[in-house]
């Protein structure tokens, strides 16, 4: 992309002048940071309108994101980097006294994702316009965030995450391509001129979704594609009448019915109303996006459905946007008078599913009550659809009534989403070998046995133009000093790097990369939190959703063993180590919040304990967000993956850690397997039972944890530590966390994730760790045989694999 210095400067006191009225001499540093990122867009956007004229100009299949959540993290610096125009900006900049990373702290994080999921979203947007695909993302534009957590006396409080207080300079509003979305009412029937029969709904509920666009930026490439996020508001959703009679609060009921849709990211959905929000947000994004699709396809072909397929495909990440299966089905028969068989036709050549879970629990099931309620006319499809899957089903296994039931679409009084994106779409992938295999043989069995044809791998990956390139420059010098560029579009070109791990200048040079980038992190933490790391620890790092299969009570009882062995043993004296946590907890998430109240006591007696100072040290990030990742990753000497074997489906943050070079402490879950067979098992830290170990204890009721306390007096004590009093004189806060250990809770038995199982393994691994740190060099070895190795797991080649097996999408240069 071109870049005029001068050009720049104009737009950039014109939109201070324009937008604040004020001139640089007086705008504070929010002012500045819109003014830039506005300027850079101005800039982007010669681009952005030549993508969209380009993909109108040359009709050809293009591939939409349905999602939730789009984890996209701040924009300034990935799009100026993207555009390869972020030195030339600084320069400008900096000629104005201006300070380029004040401004970039100025941005909030965009709050439209959580978890990996949505970051897996983010980074395939990034890969489409990369690689030159026309591949677009639908969601929602949630105007608050999950929450920005607070620890306060240990606790995680919920606190609102208002990203949108200030505009996003990033977006623009379409107004004009505002639709419809209809909840609730009753299903009319009638005949179309024709004779036909029609169904339509009366008496709905009315929402207006209104588009945000955002430019998704292609690295050296002139290709912009985009993000098109809802937003809800009500058609009539303020009464003057009811107004005029004093009833403030009844005259705008609706407008404000209408807004929670939008509202906020993952509502607490452990009741009735939180699930009906839920289940209202999905349909109103799937809704809106395929009314947006069709109404752009119908203006180009008219209502000749025929070639839908052949220029749409639509992936469905996880079961949030299920229900547009059922949503274009009703499209294309209420609106558009198409028979059922050919709409059928269109709809299973056109969507394809991921699924991202082996948690029986994530796969959304909704209850009819609500269902029915909300969508009456989509509940009626989905209904039809089920008839015609049984009947298949009948025909297939004949007397089998059990399985009939098992894979029927409604059963149990609920709607079974994996199930009917499983029968109506072409493509079902897993995203890891381990995860698909597990569908297949497990999971999802007796679907597999049903549609073999359409199961597939897709390994996840992430862009190494944010979490290489953008977070750790100092490496990625480091890189291109040493085999040039190319890798920031080809990552497999790290192989080259193999040929230095015994060249003792750039082992060195390596260690001081990592030395001065955990120096940033501690220098940060101290700035926000008041922490005081040691750089030269080890930095031991486990960021992540807080969920119990994820482990992070398995660490912190390993914390809590160690600090036992430091105070009782004055000849033990390992390197010393901080450990980092970094998690999130579902607000309704009862046993994962009190995991986060144990780590911060935990932490709290630890770092005030003189006899262990300079030794251990347990630090928890406050509201982990990418803006954060993006100093921890390249920081971390240790990635800690320590999910149960067959519990975890792929796992993104092992492969963030890998390319900055942490080096993985792991079970064989997910994608760690994949991220062990490409840097050797020699060059990570593998502990835990094995998949098949976990599937045969829970297949014949074997596991005992007793046997394992019994067995291991130090992890006995550490268990029994918390209800003892050590940690909570009222022996009361964590004695759910005690019974789910040690007796099972709530109907579940003891230890549902293996924790005791693995423990004894885990604290071995953690000893190989402390014996290899020592020796600086052979540890600087692995780490650069790791980066080399990461290749495999940009979110480029998923992206190729995808196309090349689902999408058949074909690259369209823009002139």
């Amino acid at each position: 992309m071109e870049f005029n210095a001068e050009q720049f400067k104009q737009n950039l006191s014109a939109r201070l002048r324009r937008q604040y009225g004020k001139d640089i001499s007086q705008a504070n540093k929010h002012d500045l940071f819109d003014a830039v990122s506005a300027s850079a867009l101005e800039l982007i956007m010669n681009n952005w309108m030549a993508t969209r004229q380009e993909y109108e100009k040359k009709p050809v299949k293009q591939l939409y994101y349905l999602s939730a959540e789009f984890l996209m993290g701040r924009a300034l610096s990935n799009n100026l980097i993207n555009a390869q125009i972020k030195d030339a900006v600084k320069e400008v900049l900096k000629d104005m006294n201006i300070d380029f990373d004040m401004i970039e702290d100025e941005e909030p994080d965009a709050g439209l994702g959580n978890g990996g999921l949505g970051r897996l979203a983010a980074c395939f947007l990034d890969s489409l316009a990369t690689l030159d695909y026309p591949g677009h993302g639908y969601g929602i534009r949630y105007e608050y965030g999950m929450f920005e957590q607070r620890i306060q006396d240990g606790y995680q409080v919920e606190y609102p995450d208002n990203w949108l207080a200030h505009r996003d300079p990033w977006e623009i509003k379409r107004s004009d391509l505002a639709v419809t979305v209809k909840f609730g009412g009753n299903i009319a029937y009638g005949k179309t001129p024709d004779g036909q029969p029609r169904f339509y709904i009366e008496n709905a509920e009315e929402v207006t979704a209104t588009p945000y666009d955002m430019p998704i930026i292609g690295y050296g490439t002139n290709t912009v594609n985009t993000l098109r996020l809802w937003s809800a508001t009500s058609p009539n959703g303020f009464d003057l009448q009811l107004f005029n009679n004093m009833e403030y609060n009844r005259a705008v009921e609706r407008q404000n019915s209408a807004e929670n849709i939008s509202r906020v990211l993952y509502p607490n959905d452990s009741g009735p109303s939180g699930k009906a929000l839920r289940l209202k947000q999905q349909y109103f994004f799937s809704s809106a996006s395929l009314q947006d699709l069709v109404r752009h396809y119908v203006a180009d072909y008219g209502t000749d459905f025929s070639k839908f397929a052949d220029l749409h495909v639509i992936q469905l990440n996880d079961t949030h946007p299920v229900v547009a299966i059922p949503e274009l089905m009703r499209i294309l028969m209420d609106d558009y008078n198409i028979g059922w068989d050919e709409a059928w036709a269109v709809v299973t050549k056109t969507f394809a599913y991921t699924n991202h879970t082996i948690l029986a629990e994530a796969l959304e099931k909704w209850p009819i009550s609500i269902f029915q309620g909300l969508l009456p006319r989509i509940y009626q499809i989905v209904e039809e659809i089920n008839r015609r899957l049984l009947i298949q089903l009948r025909a297939k296994y004949p007397n089998d009534y059990d399985k009939h039931h098992r894979m029927s679409i409604i059963h149990n009084d609920k709607v079974y989403m994996a199930w009917l994106a499983i029968h109506s779409c072409f493509s079902v992938n897993g995203v890891a070998e381990l995860h698909t295999e597990l569908l297949k043989t497990a999971e999802l069995k007796e679907w597999y046995d049903l549609y073999p044809e359409k199961f597939n791998n897709k390994t996840n990956g992430i862009t190494q133009r944010r979490w290489l390139l953008n977070a750790n420059p100092l490496l990625a010098e480091f890189i291109t000093k040493r085999i040039g560029h190319g890798w920031e579009k080809d990552l497999t070109k790290l192989k080259g790097l193999e040929k230095f791990v015994d060249d003792d200048e750039s082992l060195n040079e390596l260690i001081n990369i990592k030395m001065e980038n955990k120096q940033v992190l501690a220098d940060f933490l101290k700035h926000t939190q008041n922490e005081f790391l040691d750089p030269e620890s080890i930095f031991d790092v486990q960021v992540k959703r807080l969920h119990e299969y994820k482990r992070q009570l398995l660490n912190i009882l390993h914390v809590m063993y160690l600090y036992n062995r430091l105070v009782e043993d004055p000849d033990y004296n390992p390197p010393a180590r901080t450990f980092i946590f970094g998690a999130k907890a579902a607000s309704g998430y009862r046993r994962a919040k009190t995991i986060i109240k144990l780590i911060n006591t935990v932490a709290e007696r630890i770092n005030n304990d003189r006899r262990v100072r300079g030794k251990i040290r347990v630090v928890f990030v406050e509201n982990y967000r990418v803006s954060v990742a993006e100093k921890i990753f390249p920081a971390a000497d240790v990635s800690e993956q320590i999910s149960t074997a067959g519990y975890e489906a792929s796992g993104t943050s092992n492969m963030k850690f890998m390319v900055n070079g942490a080096l993985t402490l792991g079970t064989m879950d997910g994608a760690n397997i994949e991220i062990v067979e490409e840097a050797g098992k020699e060059n990570a830290f593998v502990f835990g039972h094995l998949t098949e170990e976990i599937k045969q204890m829970e297949r014949e009721h074997s596991y005992n944890p007793q046997q394992y306390l019994d067995s291991n007096p130090a992890l006995a004590r550490v268990v029994e530590q918390l209800v003892d009093g050590t940690y909570d004189p009222t022996h009361q806060i964590f004695k759910e966390l005690y019974d789910s250990l040690v007796y099972g809770v709530e109907g579940q038995r003891a230890d549902v994730y293996y924790v005791l199982a693995d423990f004894d393994s885990y604290c071995k691994a953690q000893e190989r760790i402390a014996a290899e740190y020592m020796d600086k060099k052979l540890w600087a070895k692995k780490t650069l045989i790791n980066i080399a190795n990461s290749g495999k797991f940009s979110s480029d080649r998923t992206i190729e694999d995808y196309v090349r097996d689902i999408w058949k999408i074909k690259k369209l240069e823009v002139k």
